[in-house]
Protein backbone atom coordinates (compact mmCIF):
# COMPACT_ATOMS: atom_id res chain seq x y z
CA UNK A 1 0.00 0.00 0.00
CA UNK A 2 1.35 3.36 -1.00
CA UNK A 3 2.03 6.14 1.44
CA UNK A 4 -0.95 8.07 0.06
CA UNK A 5 -3.26 5.08 0.49
CA UNK A 6 -2.12 4.59 4.05
CA UNK A 7 -2.83 8.21 4.86
CA UNK A 8 -6.29 7.96 3.29
CA UNK A 9 -7.06 4.78 5.26
CA UNK A 10 -5.89 6.39 8.52
CA UNK A 11 -7.98 9.47 7.85
CA UNK A 12 -11.02 7.33 7.09
CA UNK A 13 -10.51 5.31 10.26
CA UNK A 14 -10.14 8.51 12.26
CA UNK A 15 -13.39 9.86 10.82
CA UNK A 16 -15.22 6.65 11.69
CA UNK A 17 -13.87 6.79 15.21
CA UNK A 18 -14.93 10.43 15.55
CA UNK A 19 -18.36 9.61 14.14
CA UNK A 20 -18.76 6.74 16.60
CA UNK A 21 -17.63 9.01 19.43
CA UNK A 22 -20.12 11.71 18.42
CA UNK A 23 -22.88 9.12 18.17
CA UNK A 24 -22.01 7.80 21.63
CA UNK A 25 -21.97 11.31 23.07
CA UNK A 26 -25.33 12.04 21.48
CA UNK A 27 -26.74 8.83 22.93
CA UNK A 28 -25.41 9.74 26.37
CA UNK A 29 -27.03 13.19 26.11
CA UNK A 30 -30.38 11.60 25.12
CA UNK A 31 -30.17 9.16 28.02
CA UNK A 32 -29.38 11.97 30.46
CA UNK A 33 -32.26 14.06 29.15
CA UNK A 34 -34.60 11.06 29.35
CA UNK A 35 -33.46 10.29 32.91
CA UNK A 36 -33.93 13.89 34.00
CA UNK A 37 -37.36 14.05 32.35
CA UNK A 38 -38.54 10.82 33.95
CA UNK A 39 -37.18 11.89 37.34
CA UNK A 40 -38.90 15.24 37.03
CA UNK A 41 -42.20 13.57 36.19
CA UNK A 42 -41.83 11.16 39.12
CA UNK A 43 -40.93 13.95 41.56
CA UNK A 44 -43.79 16.08 40.29
CA UNK A 45 -46.13 13.12 40.69
CA UNK A 46 -44.91 12.48 44.22
CA UNK A 47 -45.31 16.15 45.12
CA UNK A 48 -48.78 16.16 43.62
CA UNK A 49 -49.73 12.98 45.46
CA UNK A 50 -48.26 14.33 48.68
CA UNK A 51 -50.25 17.53 48.36
CA UNK A 52 -53.38 15.51 47.60
CA UNK A 53 -52.78 13.23 50.58
CA UNK A 54 -52.19 16.20 52.89
CA UNK A 55 -55.31 17.96 51.63
CA UNK A 56 -57.34 14.77 52.02
CA UNK A 57 -56.02 14.28 55.55
CA UNK A 58 -56.81 17.90 56.40
CA UNK A 59 -60.32 17.55 54.99
CA UNK A 60 -60.84 14.34 56.97
CA UNK A 61 -59.63 16.02 60.17
CA UNK A 62 -61.97 18.95 59.53
CA UNK A 63 -64.89 16.60 58.92
CA UNK A 64 -64.12 14.67 62.10
CA UNK A 65 -63.80 17.90 64.08
CA UNK A 66 -67.12 19.12 62.70
CA UNK A 67 -68.76 15.79 63.50
CA UNK A 68 -67.36 15.93 67.05
CA UNK A 69 -69.03 19.31 67.59
CA UNK A 70 -72.42 18.17 66.34
CA UNK A 71 -74.79 16.73 68.96
CA UNK A 72 -75.97 13.16 68.63
CA UNK A 73 -79.37 13.16 66.94
CA UNK A 74 -82.13 13.29 69.54
CA UNK A 75 -79.96 14.02 72.53
CA UNK A 76 -81.02 16.50 75.19
CA UNK A 77 -78.55 19.02 76.55
CA UNK A 78 -78.26 21.16 79.68
CA UNK A 79 -75.99 24.13 80.26
CA UNK A 80 -73.03 22.75 82.19
CA UNK A 81 -72.49 26.13 83.82
CA UNK A 82 -75.87 25.83 85.54
CA UNK A 83 -75.25 22.34 86.91
CA UNK A 84 -73.99 22.49 90.48
CA UNK A 85 -70.82 20.65 91.42
CA UNK A 86 -70.87 20.85 95.21
CA UNK A 87 -70.31 17.81 97.40
CA UNK A 88 -73.32 17.14 99.62
CA UNK A 89 -74.26 14.46 102.15
CA UNK A 90 -78.02 14.68 101.62
CA UNK A 91 -80.13 13.48 98.73
CA UNK A 92 -80.54 15.83 95.76
CA UNK A 93 -83.78 16.65 93.94
CA UNK A 94 -82.57 16.60 90.34
CA UNK A 95 -84.67 18.25 87.60
CA UNK A 96 -84.10 15.34 85.18
CA UNK A 97 -84.24 11.58 85.60
CA UNK A 98 -81.71 10.07 85.46
CA UNK A 99 -79.71 13.15 86.42
CA UNK A 100 -76.98 14.45 84.12
CA UNK A 101 -75.20 16.70 86.58
CA UNK A 102 -75.58 18.83 89.67
CA UNK A 103 -74.53 18.66 93.29
CA UNK A 104 -73.52 15.15 94.26
CA UNK A 105 -72.05 12.89 96.92
CA UNK A 106 -68.30 13.08 97.48
CA UNK A 107 -68.02 9.35 96.66
CA UNK A 108 -68.37 8.33 93.03
CA UNK A 109 -69.64 5.00 91.76
CA UNK A 110 -66.88 2.87 90.32
CA UNK A 111 -67.27 3.35 86.58
CA UNK A 112 -64.47 1.30 85.09
CA UNK A 113 -66.80 -0.58 82.74
CA UNK A 114 -68.94 -1.57 85.72
CA UNK A 115 -72.33 -3.26 85.29
CA UNK A 116 -74.60 -3.01 88.35
CA UNK A 117 -77.56 -5.36 88.58
CA UNK A 118 -79.35 -3.24 91.20
CA UNK A 119 -80.26 0.47 91.20
CA UNK A 120 -77.54 2.84 92.39
CA UNK A 121 -77.78 6.22 94.09
CA UNK A 122 -78.11 9.17 91.75
CA UNK A 123 -75.81 11.30 93.88
CA UNK A 124 -72.94 8.84 93.47
CA UNK A 125 -73.56 8.22 89.77
CA UNK A 126 -73.54 11.96 89.05
CA UNK A 127 -70.07 12.17 90.56
CA UNK A 128 -69.01 9.52 88.04
CA UNK A 129 -70.42 11.68 85.24
CA UNK A 130 -68.32 14.57 86.54
CA UNK A 131 -65.27 12.36 85.97
CA UNK A 132 -66.25 11.80 82.34
CA UNK A 133 -68.24 8.58 82.56
CA UNK A 134 -71.30 7.64 80.52
CA UNK A 135 -74.08 6.04 82.58
CA UNK A 136 -76.45 3.64 80.82
CA UNK A 137 -79.76 2.91 82.56
CA UNK A 138 -82.78 0.81 81.65
CA UNK A 139 -86.29 0.13 82.92
CA UNK A 140 -88.61 -2.88 82.85
CA UNK A 141 -89.47 -2.35 79.17
CA UNK A 142 -85.93 -3.17 78.06
CA UNK A 143 -85.47 -6.53 76.34
CA UNK A 144 -83.14 -9.01 78.02
CA UNK A 145 -81.09 -9.22 74.81
CA UNK A 146 -80.59 -5.45 74.78
CA UNK A 147 -79.58 -5.43 78.44
CA UNK A 148 -77.00 -8.11 77.75
CA UNK A 149 -75.67 -6.37 74.64
CA UNK A 150 -75.22 -3.09 76.46
CA UNK A 151 -73.77 -4.81 79.50
CA UNK A 152 -71.16 -6.51 77.32
CA UNK A 153 -70.35 -3.17 75.68
CA UNK A 154 -70.00 -1.39 79.01
CA UNK A 155 -67.82 -4.12 80.52
CA UNK A 156 -65.28 -3.50 77.75
CA UNK A 157 -65.33 0.30 78.07
CA UNK A 158 -63.51 2.21 80.83
CA UNK A 159 -65.37 5.27 82.12
CA UNK A 160 -68.79 3.70 81.73
CA UNK A 161 -71.30 2.19 84.13
CA UNK A 162 -74.73 0.61 83.81
CA UNK A 163 -77.61 0.00 86.17
CA UNK A 164 -81.40 -0.50 86.23
CA UNK A 165 -83.60 2.54 86.88
CA UNK A 166 -87.24 1.49 87.03
CA UNK A 167 -88.64 5.01 87.43
CA UNK A 168 -87.11 6.48 84.28
CA UNK A 169 -89.37 7.29 81.34
CA UNK A 170 -87.22 5.89 78.54
CA UNK A 171 -86.52 2.23 77.88
CA UNK A 172 -82.77 2.71 77.51
CA UNK A 173 -81.10 5.98 78.47
CA UNK A 174 -77.50 7.14 78.15
CA UNK A 175 -76.35 10.02 80.35
CA UNK A 176 -73.17 12.08 80.38
CA UNK A 177 -72.52 15.38 82.15
CA UNK A 178 -75.10 17.74 80.64
CA UNK A 179 -76.11 15.25 77.91
CA UNK A 180 -78.75 12.53 77.64
CA UNK A 181 -80.06 10.22 74.94
CA UNK A 182 -83.06 7.87 74.96
CA UNK A 183 -83.29 4.85 72.66
CA UNK A 184 -85.48 1.78 72.41
CA UNK A 185 -82.91 -0.75 71.19
CA UNK A 186 -79.26 -1.47 71.88
CA UNK A 187 -78.75 -1.75 68.12
CA UNK A 188 -79.56 1.94 67.62
CA UNK A 189 -76.38 3.41 66.01
CA UNK A 190 -76.68 6.47 68.22
CA UNK A 191 -75.63 4.36 71.21
CA UNK A 192 -72.15 3.97 69.76
CA UNK A 193 -72.09 7.61 68.68
CA UNK A 194 -72.96 8.76 72.20
CA UNK A 195 -70.32 6.56 73.81
CA UNK A 196 -67.64 7.62 71.34
CA UNK A 197 -68.46 11.28 71.80
CA UNK A 198 -68.98 11.53 75.55
CA UNK A 199 -66.79 8.92 77.27
CA UNK A 200 -64.13 11.33 78.61
CA UNK A 201 -65.57 13.82 76.12
CA UNK A 202 -65.20 17.58 75.92
CA UNK A 203 -68.17 18.04 78.28
CA UNK A 204 -66.26 16.41 81.16
CA UNK A 205 -65.75 18.83 84.10
CA UNK A 206 -62.87 16.76 85.52
CA UNK A 207 -61.22 14.89 82.64
CA UNK A 208 -58.84 12.17 83.77
CA UNK A 209 -60.28 11.93 87.28
CA UNK A 210 -60.50 8.37 88.57
CA UNK A 211 -63.33 6.00 87.76
CA UNK A 212 -61.80 3.24 89.88
CA UNK A 213 -61.74 3.09 93.66
CA UNK A 214 -65.27 4.38 94.14
CA UNK A 215 -68.36 2.74 95.60
CA UNK A 216 -69.19 -0.70 94.23
CA UNK A 217 -72.71 -1.01 95.64
CA UNK A 218 -75.56 1.33 96.48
Amino acid sequence: MSKTSRKAAAASRKERIEAMRRAEQARDRRNRILTITVSTVIVAGLIGWGAYAINSADEKDEQQAAAAKKPVSGEKTWDSRKLGRNHVQSSVDYPMNPPVGGDHNQAWMTCDGTVYTKPIANENAVHSLEHGAVWITYNGKAADADIKTLGDRVSKTPYTLMSPAENQSGTLMLSAWGRQLTVDKASDPRVEQFLSKYVQGAQTPEPGAACTGGLTAA
